[in-house]
C-alpha cells in the first residue's frame, strides 16, 4: 500500500518514563522540543506524513498535514483497535485524506471500522466522513448533529450525513473488551465538542477542544466555557492528552501544553475584555488587539480577528446559555 510508506509508526511513552526529562526529546522524535505547530519550524516535510503513533496497546493517534492559505499545519485523527472492531475519533477534511486513514487503519488490523465519533463537526473534521463504512455508527452530539444535517441539505462536495447516534452528555461503549467513554464536557470550541476517554489507559482525545500550539480559533466557539471544558479535561485522571490539531508529542509534554493553551484562550479572552470595557468598536478592536507571545502562534493571522468578534458577542450576551447538565454541577 503505497500510502503506509510514508507512515511512521513510533514509540510508546507514559509519564513516568523517558518523557519526563525536562524538554529533552526521547529517541526517534526530532522537533519536539520546537514549541510550534508549524512543521517545517519542526524539520519536517510533506513526505514525513501522515504519522501514526502508538499511544497505548491498541490505540493509535493519526497526523495528516492540510492547509490554511499559506500556513501549514496537522489535524489529529485517533483510532482505537480491538477484536471486535475499530473505533475512530474525526476523520480528516476531505474524502482522500480520510480514504488515507482508513487504508492505514488496514494496514494495521483487518478488523472492520464500527463506530466514528465525531469530536468536531468542522469540515476538516467531517469533510471526509463518506469514506468511512455506511453501516458504521457514528456518535455525535445533538448540536454537531444539526450543524452537519443543515450541511448536508445545503450539499456540497463530499457532503455525507449518516444516521447518527446521538451522544448527549455521555456513552460507555464496551468494543473487544475495552471500555471506551464518549464525554461531552461542556461547549467549547464548536458547542457539541465530544472527547473519547479511555480509562484503564488514561487517554483523552479532545479533538478541537485542544489545539495545541495553534492560535484559539473561535468562528463557532464559547469562549469562557471552553476554559471550563480544558479545566474539567485536566481535573480527569489523564496521562496522555491528545490535540485535535497540532503535534502528538510526548505525554508530559501535550499534559503542559494544554495549561498553556488554556491561558492562551484566556490571554485572547482577557484582551478582548480589555479593549470591550474601553468602549473600543469591535472592528478597531480587531486592529488594536495585542496578544504577546501568541503573536507567533500558526493561524493568528487568520484567526485572531474571529477571536476578538467571537468574545465581544459572548460579552454581548449573544451566545446564549447552555442548558443541559455538565460535570460538577
Amino acid at each position: 500500500m503505497a500510502s503506509r510508506r510514508a507512515v511512521w509508526v513510533l514509540w510508546l511513552c507514559m509519564v513516568g518514563s523517558a518523557c519526563g526529562t525536562g524538554g529533552r526529546l526521547p529517541a526517534g522524535e526530532p522537533g519536539e522540543a520546537v514549541r510550534t505547530a508549524n512543521p517545517a519550524a519542526r524539520g519536517l516535510t510533506d513526505a514525513d506524513f501522515p504519522r501514526v503513533k502508538r499511544l497505548a496497546d491498541g490505540v493509535y493517534s493519526y497526523e495528516q498535514l492540510r492547509s490554511a492559505g499559506d500556513e501549514r499545519f496537522t489535524t489529529v485523527s485517533l483510532f482505537v483497535t480491538t477484536d471486535e472492531g475499530v473505533l475512530v475519533a474525526d476523520g480528516q477534511g476531505s474524502v482522500a485524506e480520510t480514504e488515507r486513514l482508513v487504508q492505514t487503519i488496514a494496514g494495521i488490523t483487518n478488523r472492520p471500522i464500527t463506530h466514528v465519533v465525531i469530536g468536531s463537526d468542522h469540515g476538516d473534521h467531517t469533510g471526509g466522513n463518506s469514506a468511512f463504512p455506511r453501516n458504521a455508527m457514528f456518535l455525535v452530539h445533538p448540536t454537531s448533529a444539526r450543524v452537519l444535517e443543515e450541511a448536508g441539505r445545503r450539499g456540497g462536495a463530499g457532503t455525507f450525513v449518516p444516521a447518527f447516534d446521538p451522544v448527549p452528555e455521555r456513552r460507555e461503549l464496551r468494543l473487544g473488551g475495552r471500555e471506551i467513554h464518549i464525554l461531552f464536557l461542556g461547549r467549547a470550541h464548536t458547542g457539541g465538542d465530544l472527547h473519547v476517554y479511555l480509562p484503564r489507559e488514561k487517554i483523552l482525545f479532545m479533538s478541537e477542544a485542544y489545539l495545541h500550539r495553534v492560535f484559539p480559533a473561535m468562528r463557532s466557539a464559547y469562549p469562557s466555557e471552553w476554559v471550563r471544558v480544558i479545566e474539567r479535561a485536566q481535573a480527569m485522571d489523564v496521562d496522555v492528552y491528545v490535540p485535535g490539531h497540532g503535534f502528538v508529542d510526548s505525554p508530559r509534554m501535550l499534559q503542559r501544553e494544554l495549561e498553556v493553551y488554556r491561558r492562551a484562550l484566556l490571554a485572547v479572552i482577557a484582551e478582548a475584555r480589555r479593549l470591550h470595557a474601553a468602549g473600543v468598536p469591535v472592528e478597531q478592536a480587531v486592529q488594536q488587539a495585542s496578544f504577546g507571545e501568541l503573536e507567533g502562534w500558526s493561524l493568528r493571522a487568520s484567526q485572531a480577528a474571529i477571536a476578538i468578534r467571537r468574545v465581544y458577542q459572548e460579552l454581548s450576551g449573544e451566545l446564549g446559555r447552555y442548558g443541559g447538565s455538565l460535570p460538577g454541577r
